[in-house]
């Protein structure tokens, strides 16, 4: 078993013994670190080929990659005795990645997980974990990442009342301050001032089928083998109609896409809005200056929705 599934299976087992949302809850100083190493390239071809980045074997490390590599240290360290969180059900709401340069794949990464910031939500809890990439101890690349877990609050009681709030288990990956409001004027200099840049309102640029089988391929290449993105059946248990799309390869995809246009992506920020079931077809729809993207169901269903910087 590797050590990722180990995590899970603990987490699995840990969490009916935590309670989020209860008072003093604090988070552990830990900061687990992997020992420097450049990326394996039979993992890294893998994973560009199921996320359609370019085959190269020269070019820079995609900029989601080093997230994919430390994953199994987050999830140590969320299934850990200190964690305050059941890791069971929590819900991925939102990533930032930046490079602080390009990173190449013979460089040896030394990878650093720790748990920043505990915060409550509307929904819950949410807890805020950052991944940190070095190369001789220059500080490369990192990630912050939110992570909800839905409890009983005042705020959501009364989202209820009002019929706002989602039942629970119907979306994996789910934020209520998306990076574009509905409305919202786009600021890229590509568009007209005024033009309208509400995750509708973009231009379409591609449309993918995502087969059935993704989730299972997708896992297989990142380590991460969730129930809920494997098979239908592992999906029910968790209140899914079908298996589910991992928002990783949804935010890779969409920068692999996204790139395509030039200029190398720095950073992104990118939420998640609601799960991708399989199989499915989305359209992937950009702003021309390829700042600001969305991906959406053929029904105009928002499932993630970001903006990206170019250039080091």
């Amino acid at each position: 078993m590797t050590g990722l599934n180990a995590s899970l299976v603990r987490g699995a087992v840990t969490s009916p013994f935590r309670h989020a949302g209860r008072p003093g809850a604090t988070l552990p100083t830990d900061r687990l670190t992997l020992p420097a190493a450049p990326a394996a390239p039979g993992p890294l071809a893998a994973y560009r080929r199921i996320c359609h980045f370019p085959p190269t074997v020269s070019g820079p490390l995609p900029l989601t990659y080093p997230h994919v590599l430390g994953f199994p240290l987050a999830m140590r360290l969320m299934t850990g005795r200190g964690f305050p969180l059941p890791v069971v059900g929590l819900v991925h709401t939102w990533i930032e990645v930046g490079g602080h340069r390009a990173v190449r794949p013979g460089e040896a990464l030394e990878l650093t997980v720790y748990a920043e910031e505990l915060t409550p939500h509307r929904r819950g809890t949410e807890v805020t974990m950052v991944t940190e990439a070095r190369v001789g101890g220059e500080l490369v690349w990192e990630s912050r990442s939110g992570y909800l877990s839905r409890h009983a609050t005042k705020a959501g009681a009364g989202a209820e009342e009002n019929g706002e709030a989602e039942a629970a288990g119907k979306s994996e990956e789910r934020s209520p301050d998306p990076a574009l409001p509905a409305g919202a004027e786009c600021s890229t200099p590509a568009l007209p001032a005024g033009t309208e840049c509400s995750p509708l309102a973009l231009p379409a640029v591609a449309e993918w089928r995502l087969p059935a089988g993704l989730g299972r391929r997708y896992g297989a290449v990142s380590g991460d083998r969730n129930p809920i993105h494997l098979h239908p059946l592992t999906a029910r248990l968790f209140g899914f109609p079908r298996a589910i799309a991992h928002g990783m390869w949804t935010v890779a995809r969409c920068l692999a896409e996204a790139d395509g246009q030039g200029g190398g992506i720095r950073t992104v920020r990118a939420e998640f809005e609601a799960p991708v079931l399989l199989p499915a077809t989305v359209t992937y729809a950009a702003d021309p200056a390829g700042e600001a993207f969305a991906l959406r169901s053929g029904s105009g269903r928002v499932h993630l929705t970001g903006v990206v910087t170019r250039g080091f």
